[in-house]
């Protein structure tokens, strides 16, 4: 009886620590802040839709590298117009947390991008990144051009052959129908919430091992 109980108290301790630590936290369903964003980069710029779990970590991973300008939080991938941070969690819209990075081709090329995708998570998982788990976390890239297509599937080969990872990447690649901003809330997250428990205990540890083991450069 005493080791039943010791189960059923680990496994509700387990449920209360992934929900604690869940990037999937609150959300409401009003539209506020929401809104399709215009597909054409600025002069001189160029623009690629990457998601990879939880949006809040992905964002600061990238707008931490050399040659990306910005990052914005938002949603693609799914059917559902203007779709709330509420109703993606709800894995009913299709959509995934995604990043739409604005970046410099002349300091950073889509293909070095790739590199910065592929070493910030796991690409092995279906449907989930660390403790978030479902669609709307799914590892994908979206691609505006076919070129970004066939980068992409050059990368998830390469990175297949590696060795890096012991089982198959299961990347979705994608063609980019449009991309939703998120609440404005979400953006930047971990800049200014940096001691909110799922950045401390999700976010900057993933940021870390990111750092250790991208070769290239990052920003002061």
């Amino acid at each position: 009886m005493k080791k039943l109980l010791r189960v059923i108290s680990i496994s509700i301790f387990g449920l209360i620590t992934i929900t604690q630590f869940s990037c999937a936290q609150g959300g409401s369903t009003k539209k506020t802040g929401v809104k399709k964003v215009e597909m054409t980069a600025p002069k001189g710029k160029a623009t690629a839709v990457f998601a990879s779990g939880c949006f809040w970590c992905t964002v600061h991973i990238f707008e931490a590298v050399q040659g990306v300008d910005s990052a914005i939080a938002g949603y693609a991938g799914g059917n559902t117009k203007n779709p709330t941070y509420k109703e993606v969690g709800s894995e009913t819209t299709g959509h995934a947390e995604s990043v739409m990075v604005y970046y410099d081709p002349k300091i950073i090329s889509y293909d070095e991008l790739l590199n910065v995708f592929f070493l910030s998570q796991d690409p092995t998982t279906p449907d989930q990144q660390g403790p978030d788990r479902g669609s709307s976390y799914r590892s994908a890239i979206f691609f505006e051009t076919t070129e970004q297509q066939t980068f992409s599937k050059n990368a998830i080969d390469k990175y297949n052959k590696s060795g890096m990872f012991k089982n198959p990447i299961v990347t979705e690649v994608k063609k980019l129908d449009a991309f939703y901003r998120a609440e404005e809330y979400h953006q930047h997250y971990i800049l200014i919430n940096p001691n909110e428990g799922y950045v401390q205990n999700v976010s900057i540890p993933r940021f870390n091992l990111f750092k250790a083991k991208y070769k290239g450069k990052l920003k002061d």
